[in-house]
C-alpha cells in the first residue's frame, strides 16, 4: 500500500494547482460520493470517510483496474498535508 500510494502523492501532488483541486474533493462535505480523475491516478469517493485509490489503464477500449488502495480521509488528509508541505505548497485548514 505504501509504495502505491507514494506513487500517488509523486505524479498527482505535482504543484499548488494539483494540491488544491485533490484537497478540495477529498474535504469536501458536498460531494457525498464520486470520482476525481488525475494525471494517471482516479481517486474514488465511496462515502465522507472512504476512498479508494486506483490507476486506470484503457486497454482495448475498456476500462482496466489492476490494483487498488482502500483509505480513510482521515489517513488520506495526513499523507497529502504531509507531501504538500514537503514541496512547499500552501496549505488548506481543512475541516473534517
Amino acid at each position: 500500500m505504501l509504495e502505491k500510494m507514494e506513487s500517488f502523492l509523486a505524479n498527482e501532488i505535482t504543484d499548488q494547482e494539483y494540491y488544491d483541486g485533490i484537497i478540495d474533493f477529498v474535504t469536501s462535505c458536498n460531494i457525498r460520493s464520486g470520482e476525481y480523475e488525475c494525471n494517471e491516478f482516479v481517486i474514488k469517493k465511496m462515502d465522507a470517510f472512504n476512498f479508494i485509490i486506483f490507476q486506470e489503464y484503457i486497454i482495448d477500449g475498456k476500462r482496466e483496474i489492476h490494483s487498488s488502495v482502500s483509505i480513510s480521509k482521515k489517513k488520506l488528509v495526513k499523507l497529502i498535508t504531509s507531501y504538500s508541505r514537503k514541496q512547499g505548497f500552501v496549505l488548506r485548514k481543512n475541516q473534517f
